[in-house]
């Protein structure tokens, strides 16, 4: 049985995951990188990067996260996003199938960290496609996937839920549009009972459902959305980390009490990844009120 454990995406972080962006580049697989290339803007130097992915590091370790990294490889430049290729969950690593034949290969190197850290697989996705940046782990016991048949498709999603289900837990499984990539996106915990979350697009039968859970949104637009002004990502005791550019969440979000870590991660964003998406947590310790 794995040692890694996550029961909630807003319990405190103690290990993350990264992988240095030595390779990274625009992929026109997603809208957002697809518009970033359609304004023909410069390729992101290697260096400014580099940069910006310290910043989310030392964010990481000014609030006492271990962080693991992982060796990036030259032929998978979305290597940095490692939120999507293994999902950790109350009983472990679930090992992800991604749906992008550009990604696939990442399984490997998670494959072998896992081993080298003597971290067992609870289980491995074999049904349809699943992607990490579609789970979300509310609180112990609740649990929300995504699917938009882009990236995780419903037999994914399904599967998932029902190794959770078989556990115990609650889970709702949510349809989007795939214009948004992943419903990290659309949707992040940000602390206990408060979420970030474009109100506008999600349905409400999912904002009702959340409502009835004790969830409270901060409302997020389209426009911010699609900077990735949602995909946020929850330290625990009172802090998150959100990109320097989401200025008018992180407004909000401070207005709720949260110290929020703001690294510049621009190059990122442009791609179609922020914080969320960088970063996957291998370690949370569920706070008790």
């Amino acid at each position: 049985m794995s040692h890694w454990r996550v029961a909630s995406e807003t319990g405190l972080l103690t290990d993350v995951l990264v992988c240095p962006p030595d390779h990274y580049r625009w992929l026109p697989t997603n809208s957002i990188a697809r518009r970033t290339l359609s304004e023909h803007r410069q390729a992101p130097a290697p260096a400014h990067l580099a940069a910006q992915h310290r910043e989310l590091v030392a964010a990481l370790e000014e609030a006492g996260v271990t962080v693991h990294r992982l060796q990036p490889e030259p032929h998978l430049p979305y290597m940095a996003y490692t939120r999507d290729s293994v999902v950790v969950t109350q009983r472990g690593p679930v090992l992800c199938q991604l749906e992008r034949p550009q990604r696939r290969g990442e399984y490997a190197a998670l494959i072998d960290f896992h081993a080298a850290q003597g971290s067992a697989f609870w289980r491995k996705s074999s049904a349809g496609t699943l992607e990490g940046g579609d789970v979300h782990i509310i609180r112990p016991g609740l649990a929300l996937i995504g699917h938009s048949g882009g990236r995780t498709d419903e037999a994914g999603a399904e599967q998932l839920a029902g190794w959770l289900r078989a556990e115990g837990w609650e889970v709702r499984l949510e349809p989007f549009d795939e214009h948004f990539l992943h419903l990290d996106v659309l949707f992040c915990m940000a602390a206990p009972g408060l979420a970030v979350a474009c109100t506008e697009v999600l349905d409400d039968a999912l904002l009702g459902w959340l409502a009835d859970h004790g969830i409270r949104c901060i409302p997020v637009s389209y426009r911010e959305v699609m900077q990735l002004g949602c995909n946020v990502l929850a330290l625990g005791q009172g802090r998150v980390i959100s990109a320097r550019g989401s200025q008018g969440l992180n407004a909000a979000l401070r207005a709720e009490g949260l110290t929020v870590l703001d690294p510049e991660l621009s190059l990122f964003t442009l791609g179609g990844g922020g914080p969320h998406c960088l970063t996957c947590p291998l370690a949370r310790v569920e706070e008790t009120a």
